[in-house]
C-alpha cells in the first residue's frame, strides 16, 4: 500500500467515525486554554481539568496572574507533573502575554512560541484550536500511533513527525486530524497494550500487520 493510500483511508475512517474530534481541556477564552495547555505537558487533561477551575477563579486574566507569586501558583497546580516549573512559566507566560502582546493571545507560532513554557507543540494546539490554523501539534499519543499505523517512518522526533503528517494529510483537515491521532491513542492505541481486537485502523496498519504475522 503507499503512503497516500494510507493516510485516504485513515482519514476517510475519521471522518465517518469520528466526524466531531476536539480538545478535551475545559477551557472558555484564548488565556485559558493557553494555561491549560502548559499544565498539560506530560499530564493528563483529566487532571489539567481538576486544577483550573480553581486557578482561573484565583487568577482570571493575564494581568492577575502576572501579578501573583510563583508559590501561591504553585499551591494550587502542585498535583500536576513539573509544578515547579510549570508555575514560573504560568507567571512568566502571562507577564509577557500582558506587556508584549496587550492582554491578547498571538495566532502566530513564532510569537507564541517567545513565551515562557511554550514550546512548538503548545503553540500549535492554540494556533490549531483557537485560530483554525493548519497547525500539526504532535504529543506523544500523535507521535506513537502516527507511527505505529505506518503514518510516518523512522520520525524520530516530533518536528519530524510533524513534517511528514502534514506533507499527505490535507491542509483543512489537519487541526481536526491532531485530535483524531490524541484521541485514538488515548482510549484505543495505548502505549503499553493497545486495544488492537476494537480498532477500526487494522485493515491499514503496520503494526496490526506485523503483530499478526509474528503469531503466524
Amino acid at each position: 500500500m503507499k503512503k497516500k493510500e494510507r493516510f485516504d483511508a485513515v482519514i476517510r475512517w475519521f471522518e465517518e467515525n469520528r466526524p466531531i474530534a476536539e480538545t478535551e481541556l475545559h477551557y472558555g477564552n484564548p488565556f485559558e486554554l493557553l494555561v491549560a495547555v502548559i499544565l498539560s505537558a506530560q499530564c493528563t487533561d483529566k487532571r489539567v481539568n481538576q486544577i483550573t477551575p480553581i486557578l482561573f477563579a484565583q487568577y482570571p486574566d493575564e494581568i492577575s496572574l502576572a501579578k501573583a507569586s510563583v508559590e501561591d501558583v504553585f499551591s494550587i497546580i502542585r498535583s500536576c507533573s513539573y509544578p515547579n516549573n510549570k508555575a514560573k512559566h504560568l507567571v512568566g507566560m502571562a507577564k509577557m502575554l500582558h506587556e508584549d502582546f496587550k492582554g491578547t493571545v498571538p495566532s502566530n507560532i513564532v510569537e507564541l512560541q517567545k513565551m515562557p513554557g511554550v514550546g512548538r507543540k503548545t503553540a500549535n494546539v492554540i494556533a490549531s484550536v483557537v485560530f483554525n490554523k493548519p497547525a500539526m501539534a504532535v504529543d506523544t499519543h500523535v507521535f506513537r500511533v502516527s507511527a505505529r499505523i505506518g503514518l510516518t517512518f523512522a520520525a524520530k522526533t516530533p518536528l519530524e513527525t510533524e513534517k511528514q503528517l502534514i506533507r499527505y494529510i490535507p491542509e483543512d483537515k489537519i487541526a481536526i486530524a491532531h485530535h483524531w491521532l490524541i484521541l485514538h491513542g488515548r482510549y484505543i492505541c495505548l502505549a503499553r497494550s493497545p486495544k488492537c481486537e476494537v480498532c477500526g485502523l487494522k485493515a491499514w496498519c503496520k503494526y496490526y500487520s506485523r503483530k499478526n504475522q509474528s503469531k503466524g
